[in-house]
């Protein structure tokens, strides 16, 4: 088992950035492939990015490409969501995400374990 608790999120003006994090608890966090997806009123939970167990690999959403920014500290149970040139779209409820088989998947039905959540709203 594996406890995901978000933080960082709030209200921030279009081009402004934010830095989530995502504290973990239970299992060793080594073990997983970290993500982030993303969901907004009305729509579907999404792909944003996703890092390997070790933090060497790292794959985007186009939407995200170039902005934002994952990273993950092993020895603080941490992964990190640095989100810059941030724009209305990008408003959301951020979750992060365990994948205990390491697939580095944007899939959300392959990751076992999920946080809160934790709310970004981008003002024009």
């Amino acid at each position: 088992q594996v406890h995901l608790v978000e933080s960082g999120g709030g209200l921030v003006q279009a081009g402004g950035s934010l830095r989530l994090s995502c504290a973990a608890s239970g299992r060793t966090f080594s073990a997983y492939a970290m993500g982030w997806f993303r969901q907004a009123p009305g729509k579907e939970r999404e792909f944003v990015t996703v890092i390997s167990w070790s933090g060497s690999r790292t794959y985007y959403a186009d939407s995200v490409k170039g902005r934002f920014t994952i990273s993950r500290v092993n020895a603080k149970n941490t992964v990190y969501l640095q989100m810059n040139s941030l724009k209305p779209d990008d408003t959301a409820v951020y979750y992060c995400a365990a994948d205990g088989m390491r697939r580095n998947t944007p899939r959300v039905s392959e990751y076992d374990y999920w946080g809160q959540g934790t709310q970004v709203t981008v003002s024009s």
